[in-house]
């Protein structure tokens, strides 16, 4: 595990291939064994595999695809240095599906092994209370990503996410996830890098508003 972390650090080319058993890592990968590992846990993990034939998301062809997930991806400013071959690779990683609107995306409360980035189309981001009824919590667009905490933490799902409007999303599993921060550490450490930074502003939104509500008290 510690020449993982150390070719991460890193994370030029040069660095040489680490094979799954050279890396001490199971078949199943370094964060999908994070849900095996949780005996305590009984709920069934929410696979894109399941979720994609029953929301009827449909593949689209790369060449469509690639372009518009490195205009959108590449205006990171972690992603903006890789080049465009670089993109190209990262997107090798990821699945491009058109899902119809009026479908459920993400559940609250499964845990999955999967997060969206949104190329086209709008979603519902919601929190269903124990009554039925639901509280939008916001609407992701192109650009934004959806299931990112649960893929790294293995936690349950915070909210529900539907599509409003057909739309075009990449997925990214976390059997995908181990293999590009494993033989594309570069790729994998400026992904990474890329989420860090969205979950801090994403903290640093919720802790403002919260202030804001204290100090209104």
């Amino acid at each position: 595990m510690k020449r993982l972390f150390d070719r991460l650090k890193r994370g030029g080319d040069d660095t040489p291939a680490v094979s799954k058993e050279d890396a001490g890592l199971s078949e199943s990968g370094f964060f999908s064994t994070q849900f095996a590992d949780r005996a305590e846990d009984t709920q069934e993990l929410a696979t894109w595999a399941a979720r994609a034939p029953a929301v009827g998301a449909t593949p689209i062809e790369r060449k469509q695809a690639e372009p518009l997930f490195a205009r959108l991806w590449g205006a990171d400013r972690y992603v903006a240095a890789l080049s465009p071959d670089e993109l190209q690779r990262m997107s090798q990683y990821l699945q491009f599906v058109q899902v119809p609107a009026n479908k459920e995306v993400i559940g609250q409360d499964e845990q999955g092994d999967y997060m969206l980035i949104v190329l086209d189309g709008t979603l519902a981001v919601d929190r269903i209370q124990p009554w039925g009824g639901r509280a939008r919590l916001a609407e992701a667009r192109a650009g934004d990503m959806l299931g990112e905490m649960s893929l790294l933490d293995a936690g349950a799902r915070f909210s529900a996410c539907t599509t409003l409007t057909p739309c075009t999303l990449a997925v990214v599993d976390a059997q995908r996830l181990d293999e590009m921060i494993m033989f594309e550490p570069r790729l994998g450490l400026a992904l990474l890098a890329s989420l860090s930074r969205r979950l801090s502003l994403r903290l640093r939104q919720v802790s403002a508003r919260l202030s804001a509500l204290l100090s209104s008290t």
